[in-house]
């Protein structure tokens, strides 16, 4: 069997949240995280935690569906990867665009959720970094 190698590494852990203020706390003042930012808009929340100094970081948020998170891989070229990956049978799904560049979320067949973006705008981070609407 041939070796596949589109992932760079995992950056978030995009996680569903009923109440993100509190889940925000509890991983702030129990576990000890930072809080790079937390935003409203568009009727969402969302709230960025490092608990380790080098990701994945953990992504609350409460218009993410369903119960389990998403773990969220960088890779440096989104159209290479999915190729690559459906030439070993995953389906294509639909891609489209995060605030960080191209990506592509799926669900394997058990039920666990990979998205797969390439880092096209870097920037994205540090406009979000420090910024606290809640």
């Amino acid at each position: 069997m041939t070796a596949i190698d589109p992932f760079e590494q995992l950056d978030f852990i995009y996680t569903p949240s009923d109440d993100v203020a509190r889940d925000m706390k509890y991983f702030t003042d129990v576990l000890g995280g930072t809080l790079l930012f937390s935003v409203e808009g568009m009727g969402a929340r969302a709230a960025l935690i490092k608990l380790t100094e080098s990701p994945p970081h953990v992504l609350l948020t409460d218009h993410l569906e369903g119960e389990r998170a998403i773990l969220v891989y960088r890779v440096s070229d989104l159209k290479r990867s999915l190729k690559e990956l459906e030439q070993h049978g995953w389906k294509r799904e639909e891609t489209f665009g995060i605030p960080h560049g191209p990506c592509c979320s799926f669900t394997a067949p058990g039920g666990h959720r990979i998205a797969l973006y390439q880092l096209t705008r870097p920037e994205v981070g540090a406009h979000f970094e420090g910024r606290f609407d809640f």
